[in-house]
Parts: structure tokens; C-alpha cells; sequence
């Protein structure tokens, strides 16, 4: 028993060292593909590639494999990034990056049409449109071009009006006879309230300055009706609301780009100054110089105009035009800061580049 028992012990001893060797065949072999696969580059001594052996070629392939997952989905991730960033610069490029929600941009085409580039998120809500207003003023005096030579006297009652809502003013002094065609340049280019009531008094109907004012702004009225502005209603000549003189960005956008149709009115909002000269009361020779509010004629290459206007309620209003490349586009902002011009600017920018 004892010469049979020592050949098993042999044999189970052999059978223990196999599985040892076997096992540590195994174990360097994964261990060497997991650090060549977290470490590129890496390699292994000559001994330890003689001692894996076959086992070496399917370490390297393992390795290959997690590189290659690795190298794809690493390249998924970056072309997921640049979608993103695409998707980002695509929405980025749908709209002009601006402050104010209540504005609106069109392309006017060849003067008598338009086409919708651009309108805020709230284009269409009516607010307070400040002394943008004189913007329909004006188009209601237009549509009489035999008034232009009209001669009308300066009454201090004007002036009295502008002291007493602190209004803009155009100075215009009592007595002196201006033209309709200078009062227009004298309420569109340094916003003159004075002007815009001397206006509406003397092209009015009625017997009284109230009545005559009262029947003015129902003509203003009509002719947003008669044009479309369904967003719009007058309360006022100038701006200075009686709490119902409000319209909205698409409406004054509309009206800008009708009122920009008219040649006399389009020759005069460009005007960044304008010199005129009227007799006053006294027999001499009155010099007035008037300074447009529009920053934008002299900042923005290819500016036409149109009208600013603001107020406490308001906030900043603007109706601006420019043309470029035979093309040309008007857009209006309402209830911004004082950034309208840097925002209308990025909205001529960008509807020139649409």
C-alpha cells in the first residue's frame, strides 16, 4: 500500500503545480492588457512576452479592442459636441440677439411691398409709442401736399403746452411764421411737441383748439384703420398719451416703412441738422437749427431715418430705416433701454445678412 501510495501523491502534486502555472499564465496576461489598454504605448519586457507566449497575441488584440472602442466613442462624443454647437449656432443665427421683445423687422422690397424678416416675442402687443406717433402725424399732413406753403404763426399757447408736459420742443417762438414743411422737419428731427401742436391746430376742424386737435387725431385714427394697423389707436398728436395712444412693433414697422413712401417725409428724417430761417413778430429774420434725436443717422452706414420717441411709460422707442445693397429695411422697437440704437443695429446687421 505504501509503494502505491507515493506515485498519486506525485500525481496530485503535478496536477497542483499545472493548475499554479496555468493560473499564472492567466493572471500577467490580463493584467498586461488592462495596463497597455489604460496606458497607450506601454510594453512589455522580452521575458514577459516569451512567458505569455500565444497568450500575448490575444492580450494585444483585447488591447487593440479597447482602443478602438475607446477611439469610437470618444469620436461619437465629439461629433455629438459639434452638433450641438451647430445646433446652438443655427439657433443663434434664427433671430438677432437684442434686448427688447416688442420689436419687429421687414424688408421692404421695392417700396409698396414688404416681407416679414423678424419679429420679437411680443411684436404684436400695443404699448406706449411715445413720440414715434409723429410718425402718423406726419403721414396725415402728407396727404394734403397743398398745405406744405401753408403759412402758420407760432401761438404761445405752443409753447405753454410743451412747459407744461415737459415735453421735447423745437423752441419755436411765439409769432414766428413757419411753413407746414418746416414744422415738419421741426417736429421730426428734434421731436418738437410745439411743432406737432401747431400742427394739429391749424390742420384740424373746428372752432376751438380742442376741437380742431380732438379732429386731427380722428384722422389719424382713420388712416391706421385704412392701412391695417390693427394693434393701433391715437389718443394724440405727439405722443403724450391720455392713457389710450398705443400701437405695436409690427404696426409702427408698417407705418415706418408707408411713411418712408412719401418723398418729402423721407427727405426729411435723414437729416441729421437741419437750418431754416422764419420772420419773427418783430420784422427780423429767425434762425433755427435743429438736431436730430436719431443717433443712429450718424453711426450706422446706410441709415434713413425714421423717429425716436420716450417716455417715463414708453421707455425707449425707436422706428429706424437703412438701406443697403438696393435693399431696404425698416424696423421698430418699443419699451427698450437705452441700447434701441445698439439693438437696431444688430437687427439691420442681421436682416442684411438674411
Amino acid at each position: 500500500m505504501g509503494s502505491h501510495a507515493r506515485p498519486n501523491r506525485i500525481h496530485r502534486t503535478g496536477v497542483r503545480i499545472a493548475m499554479v502555472a496555468l493560473v499564472g499564465a492567466a493572471l500577467p496576461i490580463s493584467a498586461a492588457g488592462l495596463a497597455e489598454a489604460a496606458t497607450p504605448g506601454a510594453t512589455h519586457s522580452a521575458d514577459e512576452n516569451d512567458q505569455q507566449g500565444s497568450g500575448a497575441t490575444t492580450a494585444t488584440g483585447q488591447k487593440q479592442g479597447t482602443q478602438r472602442q475607446f477611439q469610437s466613442a470618444q469620436g461619437a462624443w465629439h461629433a455629438g459636441k459639434d452638433k450641438a454647437a451647430e445646433a446652438q449656432d443655427a439657433k443663434d443665427q434664427a433671430a438677432p440677439q437684442i434686448n427688447a421683445d416688442h420689436a419687429f423687422l421687414l424688408d421692404a422690397r421695392d417700396g409698396s411691398q414688404e416681407r416679414e424678416l423678424w419679429g420679437g416675442a411680443k411684436a404684436d402687443e400695443s404699448v406706449s409709442m411715445a413720440s414715434t406717433t409723429k410718425i402718423m402725424t406726419a403721414i396725415v399732413v402728407l396727404k394734403h401736399p397743398e398745405w406744405l406753403n401753408r403759412q402758420i404763426t407760432v401761438k404761445q399757447e405752443y409753447r405753454d403746452y410743451v412747459q407744461k408736459v415737459g415735453g421735447s420742443t423745437a423752441d419755436l417762438q411765439t409769432g414766428d411764421t413757419l411753413t407746414v414743411e418746416q414744422l415738419l422737419h421741426a417736429m421730426l428731427i428734434p421731436s418738437g411737441d410745439d411743432a406737432a401742436m401747431a400742427l394739429a391746430d391749424n390742420l384740424g376742424s373746428g372752432d376751438t383748439t380742442d376741437a380742431r386737435i380732438a379732429d386731427f387725431v380722428n384722422q389719424m385714427n382713420a388712416e391706421a384703420q385704412q392701412l391695417g394697423l390693427t394693434g393701433t389707436h391715437f389718443d394724440s398728436f405727439d405722443g403724450i398719451s391720455h392713457g389710450n395712444n398705443l400701437s405695436t412693433a409690427r404696426d409702427l414697422a408698417k407705418l415706418g416703412q408707408r411713411a418712408m413712401l412719401q418723398p418729402v417725409f423721407a427727405d426729411v428724417v435723414k437729416n441729421k441738422q437741419f437750418k431754416t430761417e422764419a420772420p419773427a413778430a418783430n420784422g427780423h429774420t429767425r434762425y433755427y437749427t435743429w438736431d436730430t434725436t436719431n443717433k443712429l443717422l450718424s453711426s450706422y452706414d446706410g441709415a434713413l431715418g425714421i423717429k425716436t420717441g420716450s417716455g417715463p411709460e414708453a421707455g425707449y422707442a425707436l422706428v429706424f430705416a437703412a438701406e443697403r445693397d438696393n435693399r431696404t429695411l425698416v424696423g421698430a422697437i418699443l419699451k427698450d433701454d437705452q441700447s434701441r440704437f445698439d439693438d437696431a443695429t444688430k437687427m439691420l446687421d442681421w436682416g442684411f445678412a438674411h
